[in-house]
């Protein structure tokens, strides 16, 4: 049986390279010494279940991976401030205003077919910028907002307002 040495020197021994993959993945900065405390924090918690058999490196390392790709995909859903917002009017723009059953029906769509239409049609973003917002490829932000425009010809009427650009 292997003896699992004392946490504190784990971290003095392998911290640096846990370091190094963070910035490696986040860049060197507040959000890869963020990922080396959340990698510490995480492998501090799991210390007392750990097998003492376990390639400490390797499970940091892993560890640090993981937490760096937290980090990555919280920062992707965060507002990126602008100085100025852009002023642009809805090519359509505003359908519906004043029908409250076409808010409605729009309100019953999936998430995914509700954003892509709101952000491509309403707002109107290509659908490459769409699938940045949402996540996803262009394809299935396109195939999203058709089945949306879809579902709201077949509920609303065939002389829907929803016309937009093309997709």
């Amino acid at each position: 049986m292997t003896h699992t040495p004392a946490f504190e020197t784990v971290v003095e021994r392998h911290g640096a390279t846990v370091l190094r993959v963070c910035r490696a993945v986040l860049g060197a900065g507040p959000d890869a010494d963020d990922a080396w405390s959340e990698t510490f924090l995480a492998a501090l918690q799991a210390w007392p279940g750990l097998d003492p058999d376990t390639n400490l490196q390797a499970w940091l390392v892993t560890v640090a991976h993981r937490k760096a790709v937290d980090i990555t995909r919280a920062r992707a859903r965060q507002a990126v401030p602008a100085e100025q917002l852009p002023e642009q009017v809805s090519p359509v723009g505003n359908p519906g205003e004043g029908d409250p059953q076409l808010w409605m029906i729009v309100a019953g769509l999936p998430e995914r077919q509700r954003l892509a239409i709101a952000y491509h049609y309403l707002g109107g973003l290509p659908h490459t910028r769409t699938a940045e917002l949402i996540g996803g490829t262009a394809d299935a932000v396109r195939r999203a907002a058709a089945d949306g425009i879809k579902t709201l010809r077949r509920t609303y009427g065939t002389d829907s307002p929803w016309e937009g650009p093309t997709p």
